[in-house]
């Protein structure tokens, strides 16, 4: 089973791109991953993961998420390699991007944040329904 569940940070706005054959969309980001435990004395570290989203899910990723967010990535891991012009093999290893996820509580002046949005394998997007919006005020509370 080759299943990977990430929370962290971008590091930096996605990137788009087209394929050149088809013309598809996909979106490469990395996210900064804290570290579950940090040695005495020092400070937690984080792994920089690279990040590849294709289309819908893509798409989403351009459109809202940016640089310093955090977000919830559900994917498979992914390695390739190839040679470069001159001869020197490269190795990669990412994340594909399956499910997105907003991790913030909530986005200064953006209610799209307030949602739980997410692309999922039925094409449902909660943060680009204008019409969805958790109230996340304390006065509903029953406790």
């Amino acid at each position: 089973m080759n299943k990977v569940i990430l929370m962290g940070r971008l590091t930096r706005d996605p990137e788009v791109r087209y394929t050149q054959t088809n013309n598809t969309l996909v979106a490469s980001f990395s996210l900064a991953v804290n570290r579950r435990f940090a040695r005495q004395g020092e400070e937690r570290q984080a792994d920089f993961i690279n990040i590849v989203a294709w289309n819908k899910t893509g798409e989403f990723c351009s459109k809202y998420f940016k640089k310093g967010q955090q977000v919830g990535v559900i994917g498979r891991i992914q390695t390739r390699n190839w040679d470069d012009d001159q001869g020197q093999k490269h190795y990669v290893t990412e994340v594909i991007a399956e499910e997105v996820y907003f991790a913030d509580s909530r986005r200064d002046g953006d209610s799209a944040s307030t949602a739980t949005g997410f692309e999922n394998s039925f094409g449902s997007n909660l943060a680009q329904s204008e019409d969805f919006q958790v109230d996340a005020s304390d006065d509903d509370l029953p406790f």
